[in-house]
């Protein structure tokens, strides 16, 4: 038994050796006076400073971040509505409709970007930030109607059935009803789409045109042809920083959330205890 926890604990240490020890030689790096990060030769923010006066950078972040909010937006309104005709009506027609949603999950990234690629030529389309939006947009509707599709296999039918008995319109019964117990399901498949848009470079390598670039194909452009490669490395301390930052302060947000319910609990149990011993002692002179 011992044995066995020691290898576990290894292998746990082993991967996270392996996931961290890379990050941190890339923090390390962004800080190394050395053009190419071969040897130490002197800590400095030079790299920083350079990456601040970088307007080409910034404006492929503004483009990622445009991007990835537009193409957020769309497909949460097309994935849920996608889901929603899925879940109330069925057919062929909803089994072929599921099937293609579900392709483009499984479908190779290059094979998209390619065929994107031809359909935005064969249209005369030209390649901008546009055909990038609507590339994203394609990509990630599939990920929202999915999970907006896990919400609806447990939801309770009969709840809209009571609301349009008590006289609510369809659209009251939608957005009074159904839509706050579809919202978590919502909000997954929307963060779910940011992340992917922000983080895609196959189908924008193929799709973005001149001054559209995103973040992950500009880095790529440096990597290739820049002098000051460890400006990647300050932008990607920078990009984590931020990550960790929304991760502590989400967890500290739960944190007070869960503390407030308990709260509440413990008032809500406390006004009723008064209440009840006096009810209970009523009772007993009742009787």
């Amino acid at each position: 038994m011992k044995r066995l926890q020691r290898r576990s604990l290894a292998t746990f240490w082993t991967v996270l050796f392996f996931f961290y020890v890379p990050i941190l030689v890339l923090v390390v790096n962004s800080f190394n006076a050395s053009k190419f990060g071969g040897a130490w030769k002197g800590f400095t923010f030079k790299w920083y400073e350079k990456l601040f006066a970088d307007h080409a950078i910034w404006q492929a972040m503004e483009n990622t971040f445009a991007i990835a909010l537009g193409a957020t937006l769309a497909s949460v309104v097309l994935g849920t509505l996608a889901a929603l005709a899925i879940s109330r009506w069925k057919g062929k027609i909803q089994s072929l409709h599921y099937g293609l949603l579900y392709t483009h999950l499984v479908l190779p990234d290059i094979l998209m970007g390619i065929s994107l690629l031809l359909f935005f030529i064969s249209v005369g389309l030209d390649l901008s930030l546009f055909t990038v939006f609507l590339a994203h947009t394609t990509f990630c509707v599939s990920y929202v109607a999915m999970a907006v599709l896990g919400r609806l296999e447990n939801f309770d039918g009969s709840l809209l059935e009571a609301a349009s008995d008590l006289g609510a319109t369809p659209w009251q019964t939608f957005w009074k009803v159904q839509f706050p117990l579809l919202l978590p399901g919502i909000a997954a498949g929307g963060l779910l789409a940011f992340t992917l848009s922000i983080d895609d470079f196959v189908i924008t390598f193929f799709v973005n045109g001149a001054g559209s670039e995103t973040l992950p194909v500009k880095i790529y452009g440096m990597i290739k042809r820049s002098r000051d490669l460890p400006k990647i490395n300050a932008l990607s301390t920078l990009m984590m920083c931020v990550t960790v930052l929304a991760v502590v302060a989400s967890r500290m947000m739960q944190g007070l959330g869960t503390r407030q319910q308990q709260r509440d609990a413990r008032a809500a149990a406390s006004a009723a205890s008064p209440a009840s011993r006096q009810e209970g002692q009523g009772g007993r002179v009742r009787r």
